[in-house]
């Protein structure tokens, strides 16, 4: 088979493909530059939360991948199926053979529904339990959150890394907030069960948001990992991550999962994978430079990357930067001066009109962009996060811009 070069490669179509691609065709001709991606729609993920509460409709989240890929770069409609570096060479699950120059590893995260058992039959026939981590069942939650009328409502945080990691607990608020309005929380009890230590890792932020815990009367049950559903008993099963021999089951009347997520398979079973530790199976980069150790000409970001912090949109904005200069200077043959220095965002949704902007970077250390105390519940952080987001994130990042 022939083989198709290019000076760049970029995997993935993603938040992170699509903003490394605008900004490299800069760069480079742009018929230099291929990208894979296989999907032919492209969603601005954060606005689901906002679909699950009846604030924004799944719609304004898509755009087609054409209107937002630069036109004059090469789209390759398949997914990354092998990495050889040796060779400088990218296999596509269609066949195809690419060799690069540079490459750029950004294939986002793999969400496995079926890794818990019973999720992916309760999705599709209970019409109770929902998830906000898909297009289509961001909808079915806000009509699940309509329907409730009382009973036990659960939400879940899995034992894996998940992208947005405050969203697990953004619709639980969303949620208790429109039962308290509409009546219905008197006749309701609502529980958290987190895989996590606490309700958020940094303290400045988690005394805010326990103080919301303690207001909506939220329980939340830590250390516990959903591990079953079995929809036809209206039973969650639990497991003690503290003691991994006591199970838990509880009965549901409404649930939220959180699904778990893994590294893609392609980069899990490359010789760009962690090899062991905490990481295993994601994308190994220095942490500052965002640099493949092992090869100089390969740079990834954004979820699928090991890196010690929260995996977002946000923390991709600031990468995307670091990668674009950095690359620059292999090129040039100089050393890498720019440095990423784990900034990552989380608009935390305490309610309705209320948000909590969580903003900080490697060591848990506050890096708050705003001259006021964003540790505490803000209408203005709210409508930043319906608003002004997302056209930050089409007008801005996916040109290149942000």
């Amino acid at each position: 088979m022939s083989t198709e070069q290019f000076e760049v490669v970029i995997v993935g179509g993603g938040t992170a493909g699509v903003d490394m691609a605008a900004r490299l065709r800069r760069h480079f001709s742009p018929a230099s530059i291929a990208l894979l991606e296989p999907s032919e729609h492209h969603y601005y993920q954060p606005l689901w939360t906002l679909v699950g509460g009846g604030e924004a409709t799944k719609e304004q989240s898509m755009h087609l991948e054409k209107d937002v890929l630069p036109h004059d770069i090469t789209w390759i409609k398949e997914r990354a199926a092998e990495f050889v570096p040796s060779e400088n060479l990218v296999v596509t699950d269609g066949g195809r053979h690419l060799t690069y120059r540079f490459l750029i590893v950004a294939p986002g995260i793999k969400i496995d529904w079926a890794a818990i058992p019973g999720l992916p039959e309760a999705l599709k026939d209970d019409p109770r339990v929902s998830s906000n981590y898909d297009y289509n069942l961001a909808e079915k939650t806000w009509r699940a959150v309509q329907n409730f009328k009382g009973g036990q409502a659960l939400f879940t945080h899995p034992a894996t890394p998940v992208k947005c990691g405050g969203a697990p607990q953004k619709i639980m608020y969303l949620a208790e907030d429109y039962w308290r309005i509409h009546g219905v929380r008197p006749n309701a009890k609502v529980d958290g069960f987190f895989s996590t230590g606490g309700i958020f890792p940094i303290p400045a932020y988690a005394k805010t948001l326990n103080e919301v815990l303690q207001r909506k009367e939220i329980t939340m049950h830590f250390r516990r990992d959903l591990i079953e559903i079995r929809p036809e008993t209206s039973e969650a099963v639990f497991r003690n991550l503290d003691a991994p021999d006591e199970i838990e089951t509880v009965r549901y009347d409404f649930m939220h999962v959180t699904p778990k997520m893994f590294p893609p398979d392609v980069v899990a079973k490359s010789p760009f994978a962690v090899a062991d530790g905490p990481t295993k199976g994601w994308f190994k980069v220095d942490v500052k430079t965002l640099q493949n150790p092992d090869y100089p000409n390969v740079f990834a970001l954004g979820d699928s990357a090991a890196l010690p912090t929260s995996k977002t949109g946000a923390a991709v904005r600031k990468q995307a930067v670091v990668v674009e200069k950095n690359l620059m200077s292999v090129m040039k043959g100089e050393s890498l001066t720019a440095e990423y220095n784990g900034y990552t965002s989380c608009p935390i949704v305490t309610g309705y009109g209320k948000l909590v902007l969580a903003e900080f970077g490697y060591d848990d250390k506050i890096m708050s962009s705003f001259p006021f105390d964003t540790t505490k519940e803000r209408w203005s952080m709210y409508m930043l996060k319906k608003h002004g987001l997302p056209v930050m994130y089409w007008d801005l990042m996916m040109k290149g811009l942000a």
